[in-house]
């Protein structure tokens, strides 16, 4: 794959891990961290199946984060938000997907089986393990990043799109 999406996955993994924070100390912090860049990962690579595709957002962007911010109640109009310049890689839909595979055990199965036949995979193993199989570390790190009602307003946001997207078998953004 030649286009690099990974600043979409990167600041739209940031957005869920600032909009539900861990709660614990820094291996809860970490390993939340894995699991909601593992959950952007699939999602992005979900969304943009392609090389095209993923050079088409590389090229224009993919939104930003203010959607979100404002159905989740961030406040982002304080002094610190010209310091976030990341918050304009972040893709409403990406963090959606994710927010359903982080609280969807069987939407995150399907999906991670769907990647493996994608370009994104290029035919080698794909680790979602923090993903797909948290142990009771992994989920009690991340306790408020896999609340189902929390993540709720987010996850219903694009979940139908998902569903058809992972129903269909073809792993085409135009079909999203």
């Amino acid at each position: 794959m030649s286009a690099d999406i990974s600043p979409v996955i990167a600041s739209t993994a940031q957005w869920l891990l600032c909009s539900y924070p861990v709660t614990g100390g820094a291996l809860d912090a970490a390993l939340a961290e894995a699991q909601a860049h593992q959950a952007a990962t699939a999602a992005a690579w979900l969304r943009y199946p392609t090389a095209a595709d993923a050079a088409v957002v590389a090229l224009v962007g993919p939104g930003g984060s203010a959607g979100l911010d404002w159905i989740t109640g961030a406040d982002t109009s304080g002094p610190g938000v010209s310091e976030e310049p990341w918050r304009s890689w972040v893709d409403e839909v990406v963090a959606s997907w994710a927010a359903c595979l982080l609280t969807t055990p069987e939407l995150a199965d399907e999906a991670v089986a769907a990647l493996a036949r994608s370009e994104h995979a290029g035919g080698g193993r794909l680790d979602f393990r923090r993903l797909i199989r948290p142990d009771d570390r992994d989920r009690q790190a991340a306790v408020l990043l896999r609340h189902p009602d929390l993540l709720g307003p987010v996850a219903e946001l694009h979940r139908a799109a998902l569903v058809r997207h992972l129903q269909d078998g073809r792993l085409d953004a135009d079909r999203v």
